[in-house]
C-alpha cells in the first residue's frame, strides 16, 4: 500500500490518500479522508473503469476502456459542511475526472450522483475522434445506506448513459463516518445479497450430498476481450469448467459465457482478464512476459459463492500454462488442465488466448499445444512397434539357442 498524506484541502481538513496497487487490477484505489480534528469522517475503497464509444473522422464507431487511472490526484474531496454533503473527487488522465455526492436524510446517507467528464481532446486516447472538447455524463443514483453502516458491493455494477459504461467493483463505502470509527457493520448491494443468501436447512430425511461430483457436460465456449486507448489488446476464447472441493465435497461448474461480464487491463508487461457473474465475484487470469519474447499464464485468482452461501477464495501466482512466443497466440483444442490447487481445477476446452501483440482485433498464428499435435503420435506408434519387434526376435533367438544347446546334451 503506498500512502500519500497531502496538504489540508480547503473545508475538509487533513486529507490521507492511500492507492492500493494489485499486481494488474484495473485500478484499485483506497481513500480515508479525515476532518480538521484528524478523524476519518468518509472512507471508501472501491475498483472502477470506463468504456466510451466515439465516432471517428471517417464516421466509424470506435470502442476504447480506460482501466488504467494513475497517477490520480484527489483535489476537491471533502468532508463536507452544513451547506455540502461529503464529496470524492477524482483526477487522472488529461483532462479525465470522476465524482461522486453523499447526502444525508435522518437515519439515512445516499450516494447521490455520480459524474464522469472525459477529455475528447486527448489525441492519445482518442485520436481520431471527429468531436472535440470536454463531455461529461452524470448519474443519479440515490442510493440510501443507514447511517453508521459501510456499503459493500463485491459484485460488478454498471452506469450506462450516452455512449458511456461505468463499471465498478469490489466497492466499500462509508459517508458521515460516526466517532472517527469505520463501520464494520455491512449494508450490501442487491447483488450480494443475493449471492450470500443462506439456503434453507435440507431435512435430515433427505440423503446428504456425496463427495463424487456429478458428470458435467462440455461448457459453451465464450468469447472475452480487452480493450485500451490503443484498441482490442486482449483477446481469449474458451470453454471453462471449473473443478472445487470444499469441505470434502466436490462440485463441477460449467461457466456460461452469456451471463458472464468480462473486464480487464493491458500492460507492457502483465495483462489480466477478469470474469464475474452472479456467483463469481472475479475469476482473474493473470498474464506475464518471459525473457522478453514470450507470455505464458502466471496466475489464477478466484473468489466466488457456493450454493451454501459460503465463500470460496484461492489464489496462485506461481503458474506457468499457456507458454507460446510473443506475436503469436497459444491454441488447445483439446481438454486441458490448470492446476490452481489441490482444492481448485480449471478444465479448458477450445481454448486459444493472446495477451500481447495483438493486431486489428485479430488473433495473430497460434502455438498449439502438444495435446492437439497428432503428428507426435506417429513416431511414438513407430518407435512402440519396432520395440516389440525387436522384443520379439531376441525372445525367439533366446529360444532357438537354448532349442540348440539342449541336442549336444550328453545321454
Amino acid at each position: 500500500m503506498v500512502c500519500f498524506r497531502l496538504a489540508p484541502v480547503p473545508g475538509s481538513g487533513l486529507l490521507l490518500l492511500c492507492l492500493v496497487l494489485g499486481a494488474v487490477s484495473s485500478y484499485a484505489l483506497e481513500l480515508n479522508l479525515r476532518d480538521s480534528e484528524n478523524a476519518t469522517c468518509l472512507y471508501a475503497k472501491w475498483q472502477m473503469n470506463f468504456t466510451i464509444r466515439y465516432e471517428t473522422t471517417d464516421k466509424h464507431n470506435k470502442t476504447v476502456t480506460i482501466s488504467d487511472l494513475g497517477p490520480a490526484t484527489y483535489s476537491g474531496s471533502s468532508c463536507g459542511d452544513d451547506q455540502n454533503g461529503p464529496k470524492i473527487a477524482v483526477q487522472f488522465g488529461s483532462g479525465f475526472s470522476w465524482i461522486v455526492n453523499f447526502t444525508e436524510e435522518k437515519s439515512f446517507y445516499s450516494i447521490d450522483s455520480i459524474s464522469f467528464s472525459y477529455n475528447m481532446n486527448d489525441n492519445t486516447t482518442f485520436p481520431d475522434a471527429k468531436e472535440k472538447g470536454v463531455f461529461t455524463v452524470s448519474d443519479h443514483v440515490a442510493f440510501r445506506v443507514p447511517l453508521n453502516d459501510i456499503f459493500r458491493c463485491n459484485s460488478l455494477l454498471t452506469l450506462g448513459k450516452n455512449d458511456v459504461v461505468q463499471h465498478y467493483w469490489d466497492v466499500h463505502v462509508q459517508a458521515f463516518v460516526q466517532n472517527g470509527t469505520v463501520s464494520t457493520k455491512e449494508f450490501l448491494c442487491d447483488k450480494d445479497k443475493t449471492l450470500t443468501t443462506v439456503l434453507p436447512i435440507v431435512p435430515t430425511t433427505v440423503p446428504s450430498p456425496t463427495t463424487t461430483p456429478s458428470p458435467k457436460e462440455k461448457p459453451e465456449v465464450g468469447s472475452y476481450s480487452v480493450v485500451n486507448s490503443n484498441g482490442t489488446c486482449l483477446l481469449a476464447t474458451m470453454g471453462l469448467q471449473l473443478n472445487i472441493t470444499h469441505d470434502k465435497v466436490a462440485s463441477v461448474i460449467n461457466i456460461n459465457p452469456n451471463t458472464t461480464n468480462f473486464t480487464g487491463s493491458c500492460h507492457p508487461q502483465t495483462a489480466l482478464l477478469r470474469l464475474s457473474s452472479s456467483s463469481i465475484k472475479y475469476l482473474d487470469f493473470v498474464f506475464a512476459v518471459k525473457n522478453e519474447n514470450r507470455f505464458y499464464l502466471k496466475e489464477v485468482n478466484v473468489s466466488m459463492y457456493l450454493v451454501n452461501g459460503s465463500v470460496f477464495s484461492i489464489a496462485n501466482n506461481n503458474l506457468s500454462y499457456w507458454d507460446a512466443p510473443l506475436g503469436s497466440s497459444y491454441m488447445c483444442n483439446k481438454e486441458q488442465t490448470v492446476s490452481v490447487s489441490g482444492a481448485f481445477q480449471i478444465n479448458t476446452f477450445d481454448l486459444r488466448v493472446q495477451p500481447f501483440n495483438v493486431m486489428e482485433g485479430k488473433y495473430s498464428t497460434a502455438q498449439e499445444c502438444s495435446l492437439d499435435d497428432d503428428t507426435i503420435l506417429i513416431p511414438i506408434i513407430v518407435g512402440a512397434g519396432l520395440s516389440g519387434l525387436i522384443i520379439v526376435i531376441v525372445i525367439a533367438y533366446l529360444i532357438g539357442r537354448r532349442k540348440s544347446y539342449a541336442g549336444y546334451q550328453t545321454l
